[in-house]
């Protein structure tokens, strides 16, 4: 099986449209050791020839024109798609809204959890995906699924889903609770532990996670690689970099450093390959040349970028 992580940063890419905060300036000045990075999505082909997208970043038009295995080959019809399957891992913007650019009346199955389908349904924007035409199929709450296409035939990709620690989507708040606690356990929030029918290892991605509890660490241990969330190194970034208010908990994102971060929460799992994604642009792993990514590679973890490519 080929994977390929066409986009690693967390929302708003990397630099944000917006971020004046020094790893966004350094990334527009071309700086040595930081490379600009678009927002989080992962592709998967057990043949090389149809590719199941995990989740639709709003990056994802350029994500298509910078991968090659995603653009129609020259011995495609007119109009023609390698994508044939969209899993989402939450209803966050950053994951659903790239939704909106594969519309065009192209043949493709959305899997996403109850919940997220229903923010679908919920909002007639997304009826541009015909579903007679791009049908929406649930994910169980924790079990295995062969991803087929909109026809129903076999992509060859095989995921188990289950439900982890995470949030609400932000747009799904009530603002007139702002110190309600809006973290979920119940399926906001998945990971998908994905395999090949094939054979092969198995990979893990799980862009979102509010906390790693003794459930999932079981659940990877064996695991020939995590790829893992990596929005923040230390909990109250954000605040430090002087761009928000909000923790990395608060966020529905665990720290990587820390006691309780990623890094020791996970030392001693019997995992192949470490990947973090899904990276905020106040990262300081950002930078190559930084401690915090000396700590990072020194730990046994790699800190993806766009393209990268892994094989099982």
């Amino acid at each position: 099986m080929r994977l390929k992580i066409v986009g690693s940063a967390a929302g708003g890419g990397f630099p944000q449209w917006n971020c004046n905060y020094r790893l966004s300036r350094a990334a527009r000045a071309g700086a040595a050791g930081i490379s600009q990075r678009t927002q989080s999505s992962l592709a998967a082909s057990a043949d090389g020839r149809d590719w199941v997208l995990f989740n639709a970043s709003p990056d994802i038009r350029q994500q298509i024109a910078q991968t090659s295995e995603l653009e129609p080959s020259a011995a495609a019809p007119p109009r023609s798609t390698p994508i044939r399957a969209v899993v989402l891992t939450n209803g966050d913007v950053d994951h659903v809204a790239g939704l909106l650019t594969l519309r065009e009346r192209q043949p493709f199955a959305i899997y996403a959890a109850t919940q997220v389908l229903a923010v679908l349904e919920a909002n007639s924007i997304f009826n541009v995906l015909d579903p007679a035409i791009v049908p929406r199929r649930v994910l169980p709450p924790e079990g295995e699924l062969k991803i087929c296409d909109a026809n129903g035939r076999k992509t060859g990709v095989t995921i188990e889903s289950f439900a982890v620690p995470g949030k609400v989507a932000l747009y799904l708040e009530d603002s007139a609770l702002p110190e309600a606690d809006f973290s979920s356990d119940k399926g906001d929030t998945i990971g998908v532990r994905i395999t090949s029918d094939k054979g092969g290892g198995s990979v893990f991605y799980i862009p979102g996670c509010a906390r790693i509890d003794a459930v999932l660490r079981s659940r990877l241990d064996g695991a020939a690689c995590l790829l893992f969330d990596g929005t923040v190194y230390t909990d109250d970034e954000m605040i430090a970099a002087g761009v928000g208010e909000k923790t990395g908990a608060r966020m529905g994102h665990l720290a990587m450093s820390g006691e309780t971060g990623s890094i020791a929460r996970l030392a001693g799992a019997e995992i192949g390959r470490r990947i973090f994604v899904h990276i905020n642009n106040t990262n300081p792993v950002l930078d190559e040349n930084s401690s915090e990514h000396a700590v990072v590679r020194a730990s046994g973890w790699e800190v993806a970028d766009d393209g990268m490519e892994i094989e099982l």
